[in-house]
């Protein structure tokens, strides 16, 4: 399979197989982004849409200065920014993707220690164990669904990191840079959504051990 930058020169002569592949690669993606902005899924396909008209308009100016995806997936966040304005949204993608705005949530819930009077105070009371489980098991199956189910309820900006990161296999500098977050920002993000999917993990695989 060619890579997007495989895929440029191609994209520049006119090439609709070229243009399908990078529709077909990553449509899914820049849909899920695009919901973050927009009030329903019918005009998140509509940004979607406009962006690869974008990208047809655009291929030409296209200077290399970023990957290729970053550069589609910026194109899609300004269409998606200008239809959010249009729409009368008051909440700013920026404080979506904003940890502090999310407030100072735990990665690990509070439950899960010794509170002051006890044992050991502020030490684990729930420790993490051995889940016992090979790892083919947690890609397969109920556990996949579940993996599925929990990334699908957390807060949409780790949803997304998360999701690119780990089901799309983005580096930490491509996520930062598609949606115009720092670093730091990512990492926090991709940290306490992967806190919680695990938790989620550990439950189902009776994966806690009372601390005696």
């Amino acid at each position: 399979m060619a890579t997007d930058e495989e895929l440029l020169q191609p994209l520049r002569d006119g090439d609709e197989r070229a243009f399908a592949e990078l529709v077909e690669r990553h449509s899914g993606a820049l849909l899920r982004v695009a919901r973050m902005y927009v009030s329903s899924e019918a005009v998140a396909q509509e940004v979607v849409q406009e962006t690869w008209i974008g990208v047809i308009r655009g291929i030409d100016r296209f200077e290399g200065r970023s990957s290729l995806r970053t550069w589609i997936f910026r194109i899609l966040t300004n269409i998606a920014k200008t239809r959010a304005q249009r729409e009368g949204r008051s909440v700013p993608f920026s404080a979506l993707v904003n940890p502090a705005a999310e407030g100072d949530e735990p990665s690990v819930g509070p439950d899960r220690f010794f509170g002051p009077d006890g044992r050991h105070p502020g030490g684990w009371e729930l420790a993490p164990a051995p889940w016992g489980v090979p790892e083919e098991s947690l890609l397969s199956g109920e556990a996949r669904d579940l993996i599925l189910e929990q990334i699908e309820k957390l807060p949409p900006a780790q949803r997304e990191v998360i999701t690119l990161r780990d089901i799309e296999g983005w580096s930490s500098a491509d996520v930062s840079d598609a949606l115009e977050i720092t670093g730091g920002n990512q990492r926090v993000l991709l940290h306490r959504a992967r806190s919680k999917v695990r938790m989620a993990l550990e439950s189902y695989f009776g994966a806690v051990e009372p601390v005696s």
